[in-house]
């Protein structure tokens, strides 16, 4: 039996990475999950994979979360997938680094869209439904960088955004316990992804300069961001709301 056994999750970014894991993790645990992703082959391998371990996953492809009418269409098709929505998974996210003097408005705004504006477009459309199914939560995915200033990668616009969403998680929690809704945010630090290690590549010092503000001097592997993620979902985090949780490796320690 398990811990979200009859529940039905909406995530986005299932195209790979931790998105991935998420949507396997929680059809393990026995969740109906729907998933989008602006890469349609991978989110199409993802279904697979979940059909394959022997999980119920259905998803749209491609979905632009930054245009609120894209959001919509999503939420609306994971209502319709499975009968409702128990559980939003805001993991999608796209952001660009840079150091203040280069950081262009473009950057600036395509930031804040790509990692602001999804979780609330997302979040907005979705809370009806929750709010029918008797309540549900909203999971948020922030970063460490919402709480500490980062040396490298600069990260003025990503550290903006993320303060942001911890905030609105906040925010989101107040109004929605009237109604049943929890709302948590989830703030990794580097996590080791097929994009990070793309784009890392074997740039030893590189990966050293990103891990060194943290305790352990590693990467997070997915997994170990997931398995919070699918708990805080489960009933057995009934009491939690409001609340942010760092899984950074203690770089917010110091």
């Amino acid at each position: 039996m398990g811990t979200l056994d009859g529940k039905i999750a909406l995530i986005t970014g299932t195209g790979g990475g931790i998105g991935r894991v998420a949507a396997l993790t929680f059809a393990r645990e026995g969740a109906k999950v729907f998933g989008c992703d602006i890469q349609v082959a991978g989110n199409d391998e993802t279904i697979e994979l979940v059909r394959t371990s022997g999980g119920e996953m259905a998803g749209l492809a491609p979905a632009d979360l930054t245009d609120p009418e894209q959001a919509r269409q999503v939420v609306d098709a994971a209502a319709a997938a499975f009968g409702g929505l128990d559980i939003v998974y805001n993991n999608a996210a796209s952001l660009r680094f840079g150091p203040m003097p280069d950081y262009s408005v473009d950057d600036w705004r395509a930031t804040i869209a790509g990692e602001l504006d999804i979780p609330f477009f997302v979040s907005k459309f979705a809370w009806s439904h929750l709010v029918r199914r008797g309540g549900g939560v909203i999971i948020n995915a922030a970063s460490m960088a919402g709480m500490i200033a980062g040396e490298f990668p600069p990260m003025v616009g990503h550290c903006a955004a993320n303060a942001g969403i911890i905030g609105m998680t906040r925010q989101l929690a107040l109004e929605g316990a009237k109604v049943g809704i929890r709302a948590v945010t989830i703030s990794p630090g580097p996590t080791l992804t097929p994009a990070s290690d793309r784009d890392l590549g074997d740039n030893q010092p590189v990966r050293d300069a990103i891990t060194a503000k943290t305790l352990v001097k590693r990467f997070a592997q997915p997994e170990e961001v997931v398995e919070l993620v699918a708990f805080l979902a489960s009933d057995r985090a009934a009491y939690i709301t409001g609340a942010n949780f760092p899984v950074e490796g203690g770089a917010t320690a110091w």
